[in-house]
């Protein structure tokens, strides 16, 4: 019986065989180019969004005991309304601190939603490779379809999207706020990588029985691998790894109760 540091040690071995280090090209060009078309997009639709801005401004000025006054309107599009408003310091501060911070935060979160969508394809092809190397003696028998596995991903995808605006509140709550913005994706994370592994390996009466008698060390597991993904661009080069570390996991606590 393998303990847990036995585990990460032959999750790491079998990363890095080389069936293993291709699949994960994979996942990092697709996601790649899902976040470059993301990022595009959403640049457009922000620029859009200024439209245009009427900028009036006013001077008085004293010619021989008289005053006059001169009124100037000029109209700002697109980027130069980005323009005028990194005129000023202050704003200028404002505006890259927002762009960098809700961009990066963005673009971290797609990113990890992206990544585990890709892997969900990827999976049975890992899951195969581990028990051709280890697990012989274990039938993957597997209780899953494509309708199924459609209707469970889009069920997901809604309820965190509902955490999202459930748990607006606590945004503006220091510390709590980590947690509230984390939780939503971790839900569908957890849900995901548990869903596409457990699918492949196990019965459903095999399933239940591992989600009831090890569902704490299994979110012990999945939380961990999301706080890692929350690294910038770990997702990309470690989401294969997940899946392989998951699927050791998963392998023997079916040859547990297929022994039993």
């Amino acid at each position: 019986m393998r303990n847990e540091t036995d585990i990460l040690a032959l999750s790491v071995k079998d990363f890095f065989t080389a069936t293993m280090l291709k699949y994960s090209i994979f996942p990092f060009i697709i996601t790649i180019i899902v976040m470059y078309i993301v990022f595009f997009t959403v640049a457009g639709m922000g620029l859009e969004q200024f439209g245009s801005m009427n900028i009036e401004s006013s001077q008085t000025t004293i010619q021989n005991g008289v005053p006059h006054t001169e009124t100037v309107k000029t109209q700002l599009e697109g980027n130069a309304i980005m323009q005028y408003f990194m005129s000023f310091a202050l704003t200028s501060w404002i505006l890259s601190f927002f762009v960098y911070a809700i961009g990066g935060f963005f673009v971290l979160y797609v990113s990890i939603f992206a990544a585990v969508l890709v892997i969900g394809f990827l999976t049975p092809m890992v899951l195969k490779e581990l028990q051709f190397r280890h697990y012989q003696d274990i039938e993957m028998t597997g209780h899953s379809n494509i309708l199924e596995g459609i209707f469970l991903v889009l069920k997901w995808s809604v309820i965190m999207l509902l955490l999202f605006f459930i748990l607006i509140p606590l945004y503006f709550i220091p510390l709590v706020n980590i947690v509230a913005l984390n939780f939503p994706l971790y839900y569908f994370f957890h849900k995901m990588m548990t869903y596409d592994i457990s699918s492949n390996i196990c019965t459903k009466e095999e399933d239940k029985q591992i989600r009831f008698f090890s569902a704490n060390k299994i979110r012990f597991k999945t939380l961990a691998l999301y706080l890692v993904s929350l690294i910038p661009f770990a997702i990309f080069f470690g989401a294969i790894f997940y899946v392989i570390y998951l699927g050791h996991t998963y392998f023997i606590e079916v040859r547990k109760l297929r022994a039993n």
